[in-house]
């Protein structure tokens, strides 16, 4: 099963300086990308994840992240059935991130 993380979660471990710091995948497209975006994270289009899985890292967390936490899910189902290991999925995505932990950052 995936672990789903909450955007309070996730904002408290990339401000955690003795944690390793996990990848975070943007798997939106780029057009969501340019209304808001978490600092920090490596956009790679949810259609596109199968042909570069062998440019993922496979030891370090990954995070996936979309605008509300369903095909992210989605893709951290496939990287697990990939082989990929210690996963998570944006709770609610970059919507409840804005609303939770950046409330400057843009609604869309």
């Amino acid at each position: 099963m995936i672990q789903e993380i909450t955007p309070q979660a996730l904002a408290q471990w990339l401000a955690d300086p003795e944690r390793e710091q996990p990848l975070l995948l943007d798997v939106r497209e780029g057009w969501e990308l340019e209304q808001a975006c978490i600092e920090g994270v490596r956009h790679l289009p949810m259609n596109m994840v199968p042909l570069q899985l062998n440019t993922l890292p496979d030891d370090v967390p990954i995070v996936t992240i979309c605008h509300h936490g369903v095909r992210s899910y989605h893709v951290a189902l496939y990287l697990q059935q990939a082989g990929f290991d210690t996963l998570y999925s944006l709770q609610g995505g970059v919507e409840a991130w804005a609303t939770q932990v950046d409330p400057c950052m843009r609604h869309y």
